[in-house]
């Protein structure tokens, strides 16, 4: 019995000892932040009016363009962001003729409700995009007689 007892504390000890060392093994210390966007307009300056009714839904995907692609006219029926994680990507807003050109590492806000698409440029060019809509609700819809964006 004696022998058991002292098994049992010297168990007990490892695990606690084990545990301490594991815990303390680990730093915990705050992140650096970078803001890479905040905005309450779009790339175009249209200010961002509402979001979507409903249960909030976030969808992230990626896009990839060979060069010198240009994306459908298409629109966005909810506020979104986009990172270029590869290349450039030109934006084109169909009703102003307007442009404006984000280069690998940079963020922006896309544009509800207005036509626009993306271009590529001499390399290829791999995007992020993050969308706050609801359930059922598409994250592009392709301009009239266009094809799908993706």
């Amino acid at each position: 019995m004696k022998y058991s007892a002292t098994v049992l504390v010297a168990c007990g000890f490892l695990t606690v000892t084990g545990a301490a060392r594991y815990a303390g093994a680990q730093t915990v210390q705050s992140a650096h932040r970078e803001i890479l966007l905040q905005s309450t307009a779009s790339w175009n300056g249209k200010a961002y009016t509402h979001y979507a009714a409903g249960q909030p839904q976030l969808t992230t995907i990626r896009i990839t363009l060979a060069p010198h692609t240009a994306l459908p006219w298409h629109t966005h029926p909810m506020p979104n962001a986009g990172y270029v994680l590869k290349g450039q990507l030109t934006i084109h807003d169909k009703a102003s003729g307007d442009s404006h050109t984000f280069h690998q590492g940079e963020a922006f806000s896309e544009s509800v409700d207005d036509e626009h698409r993306g271009e590529s440029g001499d390399a290829k060019t791999v995007v992020l995009l993050t969308y706050a809509g609801t359930p059922g609700m598409p994250t592009s819809v392709p301009a009239k007689g266009e094809k799908p964006e993706y």
